[in-house]
């Protein structure tokens, strides 16, 4: 029998949508439900328990907990954006000729020109970073790993301003960073990234240095110091991909590279971002955090492609660089002091030969149980001071 439209009316009046939803990996869940005369409202929560939010991660949280996507704060509020306060905190430095023909970007499949995120400046590229202490005291460059950002080293930072010159930095196509489209002045080849490295570094700090770099940058990192050692004091690496076993990116980041479905998935801010660093590790980390990880894949396409673009180059790449850099940490012309920092519950790269490999190189091995691959997001407090203790002449860190 059809309802009369009066009453059908009143049906429609008296129905709204529950004031929140979460998404899980799966298909949106929702209920309707009779709510008399109550304005219709929308938000999107992180699905962490209330008692919970003050904590910096939720530990050993199962998949479902802490990937929810969340609108407080984010690009579609009008609210204090977290990836703006720390924008704020930091400047750019222009370093590292562009390459290329200096044309415009242009999509690889239609030809259509490219957004502004995927145009290279005309001259040097633009490096964002945080700077913290006195540029008179001794200098502290802080690198981070692959996918993340400077803001990884936020608590750190405070750690060692008191008494060191530190910057953090976002490499070219992560962060605030210039994010070329391929082709078109940089193509994060792993090569490119020595030689960027080397142009960065000696435009912000001119005497000697101490560097410390996490994951899968490591090798890079190593090689660059290996053309260089004179202006180093010490080498510290932080979960850096030392055995043959390491040589290959895990499932979480090689799907990246991957034709095609690697464009779709780099497209995805969630998957992109905060996904792929709590995957490697026993933590979810807080919403405002995730936010600022998620920004740059929110706001331009130009992230994702240079994330499709560095998976290709660390597939093809990684494995002659970590043998280079297992050939360079054990020969006897290394002279500068390198210690390791390990997070024993690191989900991508395994304990097993670290402790042989630091013992046959002479290099010393420093453990952090409670952490996972990105120990500078896992315990920045507990890095810091460990890096301290190991450039402060004399002192001792354990």
């Amino acid at each position: 029998m059809a309802i009369p439209s009066q009453q059908l009316l009143q049906c429609l009046i008296h129905t709204c949508i529950p004031s929140s939803f979460s998404l899980h990996g799966g298909p949106l869940q929702s209920t309707v439900t009779k709510c008399p005369k109550k304005r219709l409202t929308f938000s999107c929560r992180s699905s962490a328990s209330d008692d919970r939010q003050d904590d910096d991660y939720l530990i050993d949280a199962p998949v479902s907990v802490g990937d929810g996507f969340s609108f407080t704060g984010g690009k579609y509020s009008d609210g204090p954006n977290p990836s703006d306060e720390w924008f704020k905190q930091g400047k750019m430095v222009k370093a590292h000729s562009v390459g290329g023909s200096g044309g415009k970007a242009k999509d690889p499949i239609f030809g259509l020109t490219m957004g502004v995120g995927s145009q290279a400046p005309p001259d040097l590229f633009r490096w964002f970073c945080v700077e913290r202490g006195s540029a008179d005291n001794p200098s502290v460059i802080l690198v981070h790993g692959f996918p993340s950002q400077a803001y990884s080293y936020r608590k750190v930072l405070p750690m060692l301003s008191a008494d060191y010159h530190t910057i953090a930095f976002d490499w070219l196509g992560f962060g605030f960073s210039d994010k070329p489209q391929p082709g078109y002045g940089f193509d994060y080849t792993l090569n490119e990234y020595v030689s960027s490295l080397e142009s960065f570094i000696n435009e912000v700090a001119l005497d000697k240095v101490s560097l410390v770099v996490q994951g899968y940058f490591a090798p890079v990192v190593v090689k660059y110091v290996s053309n260089h050692q004179e202006k180093h004091n010490d080498l510290i690496l932080v979960n850096p991909p030392l055995t043959a076993k390491h040589s290959s990116l895990p499932s979480t980041l090689s799907i990246f590279s991957n034709f095609l479905l690697g464009e779709i998935f780099s497209q995805d801010p969630i998957r992109a971002s905060d996904k792929a660093l709590t995957s490697c590790g026993p933590y979810k980390m807080k919403e405002d955090d995730a936010m600022v990880y998620r920004r740059p894949y929110l706001t331009s396409g130009s992230s994702g492609f240079a994330l499709n673009a560095i998976s290709r180059s660390m597939r093809k790449e990684l494995k002659k660089y970590v043998e280079e850099m297992r050939m360079i940490l054990q020969d006897k012309s290394w002279k500068v002091k390198t210690t390791v920092c390990w997070g024993k519950r690191d989900r991508w790269l395994a304990f097993d030969g670290v402790e042989d490999f630091c013992k046959d190189s002479s290099h010393k091995l420093l453990e952090i149980p409670s952490a996972g691959h990105h120990v500078q997001e896992d315990c920045g407090e507990e890095l810091g001071q460990l890096i301290s203790g190991i450039i402060s002449k004399g002192r001792s860190i354990l």
